[in-house]
């Protein structure tokens, strides 16, 4: 089952893909929002590098818009040539050995981390998923993706109260839930 957002945009970007000049114009506009958000969350200290890479993102998926599958997720496409895009730029800037010692891989902490982090997701998506889609998507978006609520009520369709709204009742739900179990 699809998101709002990604069918949203999905959509948008088929009907471009068909030639509906309006429908791919307001693709790349609801993308690049929503880009700026995913690129601005990693990339928090560069400011300038994140509108850049977002302009960068975007020619690129222009560029292969025709390798695009429409019966996979349209943001696991473009999660995908972002993430490329944002390494091409740290390689550039030469950030990752000015920034890391290199580390052994098989050290214990990583296995435990990375495992910790995992079972992390999959409670959090597990009790993301027991909400309404009007309170989940805005909790996403915001908390977890890094939108801000205006690109948050653009992406989903729903209005600036509705975002915050959902926000403050998913999070108090979960709240709740989370009580419960304790």
């Amino acid at each position: 089952m699809r998101s709002e957002a990604e069918q949203v945009l999905h959509d948008l970007f088929m009907r471009g893909l068909n030639g509906d000049t309006a429908a791919y114009r307001a693709f790349l506009q609801k993308l690049s929002t929503y880009l700026r958000a995913f690129l601005r969350k990693r990339l928090f200290g560069w400011p300038d590098e994140v509108e850049d890479l977002v302009q960068e993102c975007l020619l690129a998926m222009h560029n292969q818009r025709h390798t695009y599958q429409s019966d996979q997720p349209l943001t696991a496409w473009v999660h995908a040539i972002a993430r490329y895009k944002m390494i091409d730029l740290l390689r550039a800037k030469s950030i990752r050995e000015d920034l890391h010692d290199p580390l052994d891989d098989d050290l214990a902490v990583f296995a435990e981390s990375a495992t910790e982090a995992s079972d992390a997701r999959r409670d959090l998506v597990g009790l993301l998923e027991t909400l309404p889609e009007r309170q989940r998507l805005p909790i996403v978006h915001v908390k977890i993706e890094g939108l801000s609520v205006a690109e948050t009520a653009s992406l989903t369709g729903m209005s600036e109260s509705a975002v915050k709204i959902g926000i403050h009742r998913g999070l108090k739900a979960l709240a709740a839930r989370f009580r419960s179990t304790l």
